[in-house]
């Protein structure tokens, strides 16, 4: 067993969301930016059309499909110069239709950080 006073622990954001009628085929950003450096990020599509990803609002960096989900497991990385990746506080998720307006469900985005506390 670790020592648990140093131990990070996992904590998790509030779960953001952004509903079909909000969804269109320009960039909307989910919910608010992250308050902490998040190291696992769920986004999960209940809409019934593909949906575009981007970080920044203005580039798409992934689809996803219909009725799915992708699990970002982005500290499982490591890089000896700068050591665990992590998405920064203040970063968001923006995603836009990527053709045909949904008409049922939401996007949701599940966001989990290391806390020592």
């Amino acid at each position: 067993m670790g020592n648990l006073a140093s131990s990070a622990r996992a904590r998790f954001e509030l779960l953001r969301s952004i509903g079909f009628a909000a969804i269109s085929n320009n960039f909307a950003g989910v919910g608010t930016p992250f308050l902490n450096p998040i190291r696992i990020l769920k986004i999960t599509n209940t809409t019934d059309v593909n949906i575009l990803v981007s970080f920044n609002g203005l580039d798409s960096i992934d689809i996803l499909p219909a009725d799915f989900y992708y699990l970002y497991d982005i500290g499982e990385n490591k890089a000896d110069c700068v050591g665990l990746l992590e998405l920064a506080a203040g970063d968001r998720v923006y995603v836009k239709a990527e053709a045909g307006l949904p008409t049922v469900g939401s996007v949701y985005v599940t966001s989990m950080y290391a806390a020592q506390n």
